[in-house]
């Protein structure tokens, strides 16, 4: 029956064979690498140079790395005169490498573009993708491994923190490479060559463990740590930690991670620690930090867009994972789960990223089930996977619909991707019980990719009003050689990343004392300053030119923004 009714069900050509991608990658190790790194890229790519600076966290991060560049200042972390002290200097260090290293080449601008800053976050992103597989090489074959890092590389979650300039794509890097060392200190922890081995895995764990505490403090110690408490009182014991060599372990990485928090320490005494424990960490811990409360299973909600295309497959995973929790290996993903995911959950302050450091036992635990044929096939389970093309028409054709009514644009060139990204979802959906999970998912995974080429690579470079900083800073005809610039009433990071360090953030007034002192001087003010520009302009008797007004919408507090450029007089 399967063979027949299968083939009619098949209209496309390109979908009757899918499965010979993972055939050809599950080949060999370099295969897999080669395969991961192009689905990776091309889910990833799509809108990386194209969107402009994203507020306010990705303009935060970039602007205070522009700074250090500028400063040569390696040590503090500023946003113009503001200290920056929520996160460690990790990210800004690799970003600045980078910026500094498109200008040794000749890059133009390198300092005002944005996609420069981003590249930590998309190698950090793939290197999470081949984490995975070489994490899932220690539980299942590698076909299993191979599926495991796809879903990875295709969920929604890491693809848009790829395009981002922070630190979680680079974070969740380290995380998975400690956890790959862990894994396999675990899963061997019986065996006498394990009990006698080298120097290679503590030392990925150990520098993987430095690494994320420079990128994002403690969060990585949580992760690990949990993992490996929740094993040792299962197995009422942790002496296989032993085998990470922990006392030359913890120098290893005190020695990598101290330097910069003496520097730190010693330019500003105890504020980066007070910033950056009592003001970011503990408030996070008990209150709804910047407005981003919400009550437990927040995250629950939200796994099934933030992890899809693979997530319908949890549903039908999860019994099998539940009957299996006994064996080393689900025991072990489990426990990298469960305990930091619970954490998350108790956690006041919730931001969608937050779980991403245990999406990969996610993905691997689904492998497993899919390898050892234990999917159930019970049907209010089955039926979750309506979710594939119920997902893809939401992000896809939605974005679409928003490109016309927001963007006032018909985007005709997403329109035939959209459209595929829906049909390929249905008929991943479809065809389930005909052809089984694994072409069920890689047909998904192909919606996946047409959806983010859809949603990041053709419409948000096309909608504009969503990113006035950008619109204005186009609009703006300045032919002298220093221009000098100030902002009223709309002061997003984003602002000050394009128009420079220099720029000044004032009221409606000070703007128009701001145009007084000088030629070559712009002000754009918001339209509710607009009076209070208008009053002090005329006090003081300043003339100047109108320039153009920006409509658009403030995305990160969803609010209608309107921008009217001033110019002094004496301005060329």
């Amino acid at each position: 029956m399967s063979t027949t009714m299968s083939e009619e069900w098949r209209p496309f050509a390109a979908l009757r064979r899918i499965d010979a991608v993972v055939d050809f990658a599950a080949a060999s190790p370099a295969r897999a690498a080669a395969v991961l790194v192009v689905l990776a890229l091309l889910n990833f790519l799509p809108g990386f140079f194209g969107i402009p600076p994203v507020d306010r966290d990705e303009a935060r991060f970039a602007q205070a790395t522009k700074q250090m560049i500028e400063s040569a200042d390696y040590i503090d972390i500023r946003f113009q005169d503001e200290v920056r002290y929520k996160k460690p200097v990790g990210i800004y260090w690799l970003q600045a490498a980078v910026v500094r290293t498109a200008q040794a080449l000749g890059v133009p601008d390198a300092t005002t573009r944005i996609w420069l800053y981003r590249i930590p976050s998309l190698v950090g992103a793939v290197g999470a993708v081949l984490m995975t597989f070489w994490i899932a090489l220690a539980f299942g074959r590698p076909r299993t491994a191979v599926l495991a890092a796809m879903m990875v590389a295709w969920c929604v979650l890491l693809g848009v923190e790829a395009r981002l300039a922070k630190t979680d794509a680079m974070l969740l890097f380290t995380v998975t490479a400690a956890m790959g060392a862990l894994a396999r200190v675990y899963l061997n922890r019986e065996s006498a060559v394990t009990k006698h081995a080298g120097w290679i895995l503590p030392a990925i764990f150990w520098t993987a463990l430095a690494g994320g505490i420079l990128l994002k403090g403690p969060l990585i110690v949580m992760v690990t740590g949990l993992a490996a408490t929740t094993l040792s009182v299962l197995d009422r014991s942790g002496r296989w930690l032993g085998r990470l060599r922990p006392a030359v372990g913890i120098v290893w990485t005190t020695a990598l991670v101290l330097p910069w928090f003496i520097a730190i320490a010693g330019r500003t005494g105890d504020s980066f620690f007070v910033e950056s424990v009592g003001g970011d960490l503990l408030s996070k811990l008990f209150s709804g930090q910047e407005a981003h409360g919400a009550p437990p299973g927040y995250y629950l909600l939200l796994f099934w867009l933030t992890f899809w295309p693979a997530a319908p497959l949890a549903f039908v995973a999860a019994p099998a994972i539940w009957r299996n929790r006994h064996d080393p290996g689900i025991r072990f993903l489990l426990a990298w789960l469960v305990p930091a995911w619970i954490t998350f959950e108790l956690i006041v302050t919730k931001l969608p990223h937050y779980v991403l450091p245990v999406y990969p036992a996610v993905a691997i635990l689904i492998g497993l089930a899919m390898e050892r044929q234990q999917l159930s096939t019970r049907r209010w389970l089955v039926r979750g996977t309506l979710h594939w093309p119920v997902i893809a028409a939401i992000l896809a054709i939605g974005a679409v619909i928003i490109l016309i009514v927001v963007g006032k644009q018909l985007g005709l060139l997403a329109w035939p991707f959209a459209a595929g990204a829906a049909i390929v979802g249905f008929f991943a959906w479809r065809l389930y019980a005909l052809d089984g999970a694994e072409r069920s998912l890689l047909r998904a995974g192909v919606a996946a990719m047409l959806t983010s080429f859809t949603v990041f690579g053709l419409v948000l470079p096309l909608l504009q009003p969503l990113f006035p900083s950008a619109q204005a800073v186009e609009s703006l005809d300045t032919d002298c050689d220093q221009p000098l610039f100030a902002a009223a009433g709309y002061q997003e990071p984003s602002l000050v990343f394009l128009l420079g360090t220099s720029t000044e953030l004032l009221d409606g007034a000070g703007a128009a004392d701001f145009l007084s002192q000088g030629r070559c001087r712009y002000a754009l003010v918001e339209a509710r300053e607009e009076r209070s520009f208008a009053r002090r302009a005329e006090a003081i008797g300043l003339r100047y030119f109108a320039g153009p007004r920006i409509e658009g919408i403030n995305a990160s507090i969803g609010r209608a923004v309107t921008l009217a450029v001033f110019r002094s007089v004496d301005a060329p």
